[in-house]
């Protein structure tokens, strides 16, 4: 006698995922990094595959380059919630160790209490209550708080205001990119949550973005749409507002239907310049004007920019025809005077006068 289940034909199981991962660890990283981690996890977790699955079987599982998967093993083990671990006979085959992120939360967090006094020089910076009250001293980091609550639309407790402030000492980071930090999450995934914007800040810091050039930048090569928003309210004046459903729209309208490039969009707001409330609407205007008019890039602008000024000159220099003068009723008879002359003149006025 014996009891047994029987097993299906299509793995129906359940892979279990830590959310420290999926809250910290995956707003760092791109969605191949993501596959691989979450594939090679699910192995690691079949004690049956796990020793005959390697890089190569996940690459083609992925349909993506084995490099893709050696360099997502690269950036999760910067992150050290991986081990590699080497194999002598083929180097790029390396066995992978999937570290225990409770175990790593715990031992950041509260092993560090527990260290020998000599080193808590090289432990992070951590905030106290007091330095929450010598921040608010400061008016740029007063400000800050107060553009943070905007955005999250209430008050952040005293907790938050201490991470937002070790954010600043451990990453050497102004408060302008923390608050863009808080704008990026809620535009992306409409989080507000401290420990979500933690990990974002932490992942810009790892890719050496430290201002808020470096942020524009940075999004635009990773064709992040938000990182287009950004850039037409600054060049518009906008720095501290977010852009409305509508507006996201309009500018969406830009690039999709329009197809103008981010160089093209930017000149288009510079003539805003030149009306004391420009908006949206405004540059719209301009860019369906140059859309209808076939400039789709600077060289073509330029172009009619030289011919709109050469224009006036063109007309200057052709000949001009005599003015021609409108007869009214006052010149259609001429004057009797012309027949006489000067000498004749006078004898009809003595005349005239010695016949009276």
């Amino acid at each position: 006698m014996a009891f047994f289940k029987s097993t299906t034909n299509i793995d129906l199981g359940d892979t279990l995922i830590e959310n420290i991962f999926i809250d910290v660890y995956m707003p760092m990283a791109n969605g191949t990094h993501v596959k691989v981690y979450l594939l090679a996890y699910k192995y690691a977790c079949d004690k049956e595959q796990a020793n005959i699955i390697d890089n190569t079987t996940i690459a083609k599982n992925l349909n993506i380059p084995l490099s893709d998967v050696l360099g997502a093993w690269d950036f999760w083990e910067s992150k050290k919630i991986v081990k590699k671990i080497p194999n002598e006979q083929d180097e790029n085959n390396y066995s992978v160790e999937f570290v225990n992120l409770k175990q790593l939360y715990i031992d950041n967090n509260y092993k560090t209490i527990h260290s020998p006094s000599d080193e808590t020089s090289l432990s992070p910076y951590t905030c106290s209550t007091k330095d929450i009250i010598d921040a608010n001293l400061i008016p740029q980091v007063r400000d800050m708080f107060n553009q943070i609550n905007q955005i999250i639309m209430r008050q952040l407790v005293p907790n938050e205001k201490m991470q937002i402030l070790e954010w600043m000492q451990n990453f050497n980071i102004d408060p302008p990119l923390i608050v863009k930090a808080y704008s990026y999450c809620k535009h992306k995934k409409n989080n507000k949550n401290v420990k979500y914007v933690g990990a974002v800040i932490r992942n810009w810091y790892d890719n050496g973005i430290a201002s808020l050039e470096q942020l524009q930048e940075y999004l635009l090569k990773q064709g992040e749409r938000y990182g287009l928003y950004d850039r037409v309210f600054k060049a518009m004046g906008f720095s501290y507002r977010e852009p409305s459903e509508s507006e996201k729209k309009i500018m969406d309208r830009w690039v999709e239907e329009l197809k103008f490039s981010l160089e093209m969009i930017l000149k288009a707001c510079e003539n805003s310049s030149k009306t004391p409330n420009p908006n949206i609407n405004y540059i719209n205007g301009i860019l369906q004007d140059w859309h209808k008019k076939g400039i789709q890039d600077v060289k073509s602008l330029e172009e009619l920019m030289d011919t709109s000024k050469s224009a006036p000159l063109s007309k200057l220099s052709k000949p001009t025809s005599p003015i021609k003068q409108n007869k009214t009723k006052f010149h259609l008879a001429t004057s009797r005077g012309d027949k006489y002359s000067a000498e004749e003149l006078e004898k009809l006025v003595l005349n005239k006068q010695r016949n009276k």
